[in-house]
């Protein structure tokens, strides 16, 4: 038989596998020697598991082959008794994974696995063996997010929880197609990125539905997001709920990022900001001096109310204002809100 004979029936193979209950991942060409020899070395070994999950022991054991450092356990079983959707990907030839705002991908003799859109190595690759597809231990909590435990002989999984509450001051809202987030509590490299997608749930304080779109800079949110995050700067992580906090909603706001150059006093006592820095939208600007008035909303970037002896020149703050401003260079405008950067001590 030839070669893509012998390869297009192996995949066929997987996907009926898949529809039955049982995982079988067919190996690349370029990994078909790293597979064999895995699933030689997987059929000597001696060194089983039993597997708990939330209590229930399954029937299914895991096993740790010679020379790796973990035991492996078998994917489909632990992932859909944790809520995992499990589908065959035949343009990838891998295993995808999804929960919720939690995705992953899994290829047999690859030690490389997706999360949260970024790619790591658990040292260990996953194998096949008896027509099922095997994992690391460490897979279930550094790429599912759940905890897992090796007692002895034993392996426990039990669901973790899956939400932490956070509330900040949105900075940026990107939005390209299939790819959507929320940037709060900071600019560029600080603060979180929530990324959103449709099955996350927008609305006020009082319930009030609404969409991604309604949504804009200087808006204080309450998030319910994952408790896991990547370790890039700022650190993303799925976000599930997003709730406005502000009772007074302004359109169209506009937003400047920088340090506080001059607190301007007037004869009425009244006081404006010069900000110059960073625009935070396209219709924003980079120098603006915003008028404070009884209304302008003081906060810090949790949206926590902060007092006016907080505004000390040369500390960073974001300004948001509405369009509406002069034609001087700067520009004069309105605050809307002003978020004060917490000085660490």
């Amino acid at each position: 038989m030839k070669t893509s004979l012998r390869t297009s029936a192996a995949l066929l193979t997987l996907s009926l596998a898949l529809t039955t209950g049982v995982v079988s991942a067919a190996p690349a060409a370029t990994n078909s020697n790293q597979t064999k020899a895995a699933q030689s070395k997987a059929g000597t070994s001696l060194s089983t598991y039993s597997i708990a999950i939330n209590g229930a022991a399954i029937t299914d054991t895991g096993f740790q082959p010679s020379g790796t450092k973990e035991p492996l356990i078998p994917l489909r079983t632990v992932a859909e008794s944790l809520g995992f959707k499990i589908t065959w990907n035949t343009a990838t030839k891998a295993v995808d994974l999804n929960k919720g705002n939690i995705f992953t991908t899994v290829k047999s003799g690859q030690d490389r696995y997706v999360i949260n859109k970024m790619y790591t190595s658990l040292g260990t690759a996953p194998l096949t063996k008896a027509d099922k597809l095997y994992v690391p231990a460490s897979f279930v909590s550094e790429v599912l997010h759940q905890t897992v435990s090796v007692e002895g002989k034993n392996i426990v999984i039990t669901s973790a929880a899956e939400h932490v509450l956070e509330t900040g001051v949105i900075t940026a809202i990107r939005n390209s197609g299939n790819t959507s987030s929320i940037q709060i509590k900071g600019t560029g490299t600080a603060g979180i990125v929530l990324n959103v997608s449709g099955d996350t749930v927008y609305e006020k304080a009082d319930g009030t539905k609404l969409a991604l779109a309604d949504l804009q800079i200087g808006m204080t949110v309450e998030a319910e997001h994952a408790m896991f995050a990547t370790l890039s700067l700022p650190p993303q992580t799925p976000a599930y709920r997003i709730t406005v906090q502000d009772t007074k909603v302004q359109a169209d706001v506009l937003g400047t990022e920088g340090s506080l150059e001059e607190i301007i006093k007037a004869e009425d006592s009244s006081l404006s900001l010069r900000i110059k820095g960073n625009a935070l939208s396209d219709l924003s600007q980079s120098e603006i001096v915003l008028r404070l008035t009884d209304d302008t909303l003081l906060v810090n970037e949790s949206g926590e109310a902060v007092e006016q002896s907080a505004l000390v020149q040369g500390n960073t703050v974001i300004g948001f204002y509405s369009p509406v401003m002069t034609r001087s260079l700067p520009p004069i405008g309105t605050a809307l809100k002003v978020v004060v950067e917490t000085v660490q001590p």
